[in-house]
């Protein structure tokens, strides 16, 4: 079986993180470790190969997916290092929280830069190769605040819907080349900021959750591998909400 290729930004930690040990456990993809820390992606991508897969290969990268010249750079060497890309995960994200009146410019700039524009400048140079292949699967990373808004988040929020309008909108154009566009948009998801969370917020936060619990990373990545998987190829333009029910 021929091996795949996935990119995952954002993935020396968290969320894409566990994206990226999701991929690999299924023994036939190949990961590509991207983030603006690149300490942190060899070690990431080390602990991928500990997974002690036969020819599983993942390799890090320093990617900062706002900057054109950084992404444009990136897929170039993962074409020189493997030759194709099959999955795209557009997971790296930031958050800038306060009420609008207090927001700064560079607040607003920031997030997104890299939420929103990151996700265009690497769907682009993805499209590029994933059109010639005939193939491809891109995910968005959204979230439940797209759909529900969030006080003091005005930013974050438009960032996250952005991504809904490219999902559904790229889906269209490149459907009849065998890619498919969806997206994944996560609740409250089990990570060290809602840890250090007051009890009383965590409970307050909690009381929205039908299920009765924060998610875990691993609800995410699950969402995330069967929206990269040739079983989703006629699922496209859509949205997996993974929140417990908090949004239904």
């Amino acid at each position: 079986m021929e091996r795949k290729v996935a990119l995952i930004t954002g993935s020396a930690r968290g969320i894409g993180k566990e994206i990226a040990l999701t991929f690999a456990k299924k023994g036939d993809i190949d990961i590509v470790v991207a983030d603006i820390n690149l300490d942190d992606s060899k070690a990431t991508a080390i602990e991928i190969q500990k997974l002690g897969f036969s020819g599983l290969v993942a390799e890090p990268f320093k990617l900062n997916v706002a900057d054109s010249a950084s992404v444009t750079e990136v897929f170039k060497q993962i074409m020189d290092k493997f030759g194709r890309l099959d999955i795209l995960v557009n997971n790296a994200g930031i958050t800038r929280d306060t009420i609008i009146l207090r927001m700064k410019d560079e607040d607003w700039e920031s997030v997104l830069d890299i939420n929103l524009k990151g996700a265009f400048l690497c769907s682009r140079e993805a499209i590029k190769i994933m059109s010639k292949q005939r193939y491809g699967r891109i995910v968005n990373i959204s979230s439940v605040v797209a759909f529900m808004g969030n006080a003091g988040q005005v930013n974050y929020s438009a960032s996250k819907a952005g991504l809904l309008g490219l999902t559904k909108s790229l889906a269209r154009e490149y459907a009849k080349r065998g890619i498919t566009v969806n997206a994944v948009a996560p609740g409250f998801i089990k990570t060290a900021m809602t840890d250090s969370l007051p009890d009383k917020v965590k409970e307050e936060m909690m009381g929205a959750i039908p299920v009765g619990r924060f998610g875990e990373a691993q609800d995410v990545a699950n969402a995330v591998s069967f929206l990269a998987s040739v079983e989703a190829e006629y699922i496209t333009g859509n949205v997996i909400h993974v929140n417990g029910g908090m949004y239904m």
